[in-house]
């Protein structure tokens, strides 16, 4: 159950992927999660025959008017950020390591700033429905919107394998349902969701997971420091007195400066690349809400990461020893003290110990729901790239209708549900946790380098972005092959042939020295053409003007 990421994401699910190989026991049915359940699924159903009836345009679709407020955004972005693996997945790092789990929080942090202060707002303005639009302002539109849309549909997919498969997993352990059965169900609700509600639809389901998640890891972390008088102090303290001084200790997940670095470059730039998050910022009116946005996200998603770090420990002083909490059966034979359905579940069992099984209830809807509104913001940038950059941008030349672009993006999305489904179902028992790896590796490898230089390098012409942005998708996915997380898990081998987990350093690098020496030795008359067109999209980006909002005002 490790490897619910989306996000953001990506290099936890490295470390914790091994969980989802092999069966899951069916825990007793919850009849108050199972009601929450019910709840949930039918006012997200509602929202989208709502938004269904104002979704009449592409534009509708896409971006949902552009009528999305600053605030809203923030709010969408943070709920489409904070993952199952947010949730469960870091507060099982704290848990089970202390201190290191904090590395993973403030990793996933970092990179907002980034989009914060330099993408935000020139994307906004230069962009309409993808950041494919942003990346081919000026270059040449079939290869780079080719490269762009491959790289943003083979992130969505691997993602989704991912998500998939912890649903199945979550929902077969919290609801007792059967794992394909599972499966199917949030395949069929992603489609529905997308196909018929588009963007607006999306937006408010992940509005309201935000908020419900924020509300309940708000009341597990008050609940945890009321038992300790909200003393921080004493609340470490018991949690080492549970195991020993090492969880205050760093050095447990990560040991060596080049994994270290090469983490943190993945998680910086990885947010700055993710497809389902760049689109987000077409949905607002102007830069200036895009910028809101970002503000509005990264206070949620700050504030939320606080909050599980104070959940992990939590685990520790109230979980780790509780006999009603513990496997028994496992404890004899491993003389430790591991916890019912693995260390993934001490959020949920935490959720019982401060608020019993009602409280519980909640949180298993939520976990439920954190992944239907993961999963839409995924699908939806997949089937944007394949109608609005594939199809109507290389293969119909510009010359198409709206209507039909949606009628292809809606088609798009069936197809990439049932793929999530099938996928889902075969990869049941399988290590994905490399599938996820080179998911965060293609964004922070391909996507970003090429979105960044193209706004902000006039050197930047497209025989570099090209090559060197395959470049970067090439290295990323050979290393994490020849690395110890495919090389060695998946495969059996006794040594790994690249000796790091991480390989976003290398591959970044790699990224952004073939597109610096690619572009500098282009010669040739459109390169010349391509970096004299960089004063006007500079302008642009900086004012607005020529913008989607700025035509509509």
């Amino acid at each position: 159950m490790k490897a619910f990421l989306f996000l953001l994401l990506g290099s936890m699910a490295i470390f914790a992927g091994e969980a989802l190989t092999g069966a899951v026991e069916k825990q007793p049915l919850n009849m108050s999660a199972i009601i929450m359940f019910v709840i949930f699924v039918g006012a997200t159903l509602g929202i989208t025959y709502w938004a269904a009836k104002r979704t009449k345009t592409a534009k509708d679709f896409y971006t949902a008017g552009g009528g999305i407020t600053g605030f809203q955004n923030g709010m969408a972005i943070a709920g489409d950020y904070m993952s199952a693996a947010s949730f469960l997945g870091i507060s099982a790092l704290v848990y089970a390591k202390g201190y290191d789990g904090l590395i993973y929080s403030i990793g996933f942090l970092v990179g907002w700033p980034i989009i914060l202060f330099m993408v935000a707002e020139r994307l906004r303005n230069l962009g309409k429905y993808t950041f494919a639009d942003v990346a081919s302002y000026r270059l040449r539109q079939t290869p780079i919107r080719t490269l762009a849309a491959f790289g943003s549909i083979a992130t969505v997919i691997l993602y989704l394998i991912a998500q998939m498969v912890g649903a199945g997993k979550l929902i077969q352990l919290l609801f007792g349902l059967d794992y394909e059965i599972a499966v199917v169900l949030v395949g069929v609700l992603m489609i529905l969701y997308v196909t018929f509600g588009g963007m607006l639809a999306t937006t408010w389901v992940q509005i309201i997971k935000a908020f419900l998640l924020l509300s309940g890891a708000t009341f597990m972390a008050i609940a945890v420091m009321a038992h300790y008088n909200f003393n921080f102090e004493t609340l470490f303290a018991t949690a080492v007195q549970m195991k020993d001084l090492t969880i205050m200790e760093p050095g447990a997940l990560i040991s060596d400066p080049i994994s270290a670095i090469s983490l943190g470059v993945a998680l910086m730039f990885g947010t700055a690349g993710l497809p389902h998050i760049l689109m987000r910022f077409f949905t607002v009116s102007d830069a200036k809400e895009a910028r809101k946005s970002v503000f509005y996200a990264t206070g949620f998603i700050g504030y939320f990461y606080i909050l599980t770090f104070i959940i992990g420990f939590g685990a520790i002083v109230m979980v780790f020893q509780n006999p009603q909490y513990l496997d028994l059966a496992k404890q004899a034979v491993d003389g430790g003290s591991p916890i019912l359905g693995g260390d993934n579940m001490a959020a949920i069992h935490l959720s019982h110990a401060v608020g019993g099984d009602f409280f519980l209830g909640f949180i298993s809807a939520v976990a439920f729901a954190t992944i239907l509104a993961v999963v839409s913001g995924l699908t939806l940038a997949g089937a944007s790239a394949i109608s609005h950059d594939l199809y109507a941008s290389v293969i119909r030349k510009g010359k198409t209708d709206g209507l039909m672009e949606m009628k292809v993006s809606k088609a798009a999305t069936v197809v990439l549900g049932i793929i999530a489904i099938f996928l889902g179902i075969t990869f049941e028992d399988q290590n994905i946790a490399f599938m996820v790896g080179l998911a965060f590796a293609i964004a922070a490898s391909a996507n970003f380098p090429i979105l960044f230089l193209s706004m902000y390098w006039s050197k930047l012409t497209t025989r570099g972005a090209l090559l060197g942005g395959s470049l970067g998708l090439l290295t990323a996915a050979v290393l994490v092959i020849l690395g110890p997380t495919v090389w060695v898990d998946v495969l059996k081998n006794a040594e790994a042939i690249f000796p790091y987990k991480y390989p976003a350093l290398f591959s970044v690098s790699a990224a952004f020295i073939g597109i610096w020496f690619f572009s500098i030795t282009d010669k040739s008359e459109s390169a010349k053409q391509e970096k004299e067109a960089f004063e006007a999209q500079f302008i642009r980006s900086q004012t607005g003007i020529g913008s989607e909002g700025a035509v509509e005002h």
